[in-house]
């Protein structure tokens, strides 16, 4: 006996269209389980996380310190070795600018020749004239002058005695010999005339 087999019956159209947004939406949320699962702690971890920065913020701090260092020392050493390349002993000749008391003169500028020609032009602010007087020395220039006789000239302009404008200028020839020269522009009071006094004296 032939079977005719009987037609299947059809699921209305709205309820299929339901069903496959309900499976899709499930799938959904199936494949976004994972990451909420990657994206949260655990609980454990999440408690140990700020100790673990804790304890490890003060080794970060240490290395960032020590860099710094290096990198100071590594400035430093580049500076040494640039001054070197740029002015070999031989041929290199510095001046300095220092002040002794400075009762009777504020300094305010101070610009330098050698042989006639201007090498440096340097204005003081309050805070530098405090430190030369205070002590400190200043390197104004450094360049490179070949064996012979040499002329420098200073001219230094600032405040005198009663608050007035004063300039002066103060001159030295020098013979370069093969090595370093060192020349210092000192200012010192002169109390029996009560003046300033500027000098440039060769370090022998």
């Amino acid at each position: 006996m032939l079977e005719v087999p009987l037609p299947l019956a059809r699921r209305p159209a709205g309820r299929c269209l339901t069903v496959k947004v309900a499976m899709l939406a499930a799938l959904a949320a199936l494949a976004a389980v994972p990451v909420a699962f990657a994206q949260t702690p655990a609980p454990a971890a999440a408690a140990a996380a700020p100790a673990m920065q804790s304890a490890g913020g003060d080794g970060v701090d240490a290395q960032v310190q020590s860099l710094k260092s290096d990198v100071l020392d590594l400035n430093r050493d580049l500076f040494v070795l640039e001054q070197e390349l740029l002015y070999p002993a031989n041929t290199q000749v510095a001046v300095f600018v220092s002040i002794d008391a400075g009762t009777f003169f504020a300094l305010d500028s101070v610009q330098l020749k050698i042989d006639g020609k201007e090498v440096a032009n340097y204005l003081y602010t309050p805070r530098e004239v405090n430190a030369l007087v205070q002590g400190g020395v200043q390197r104004l220039f450094v360049g490179n002058l070949k064996v012979g006789k040499h002329e420098l000239t200073a001219f230094l302009t600032g405040k005198g005695p009663h608050d007035r404008d004063y300039t002066r200028g103060a001159t030295l020839e020098f013979r370069k010999d093969i090595g370093a020269k060192y020349l210092e522009l000192t200012i010192t009071d002169d109390q029996s005339k009560l003046q300033p006094q500027f000098r440039i004296k060769d370090w022998e």
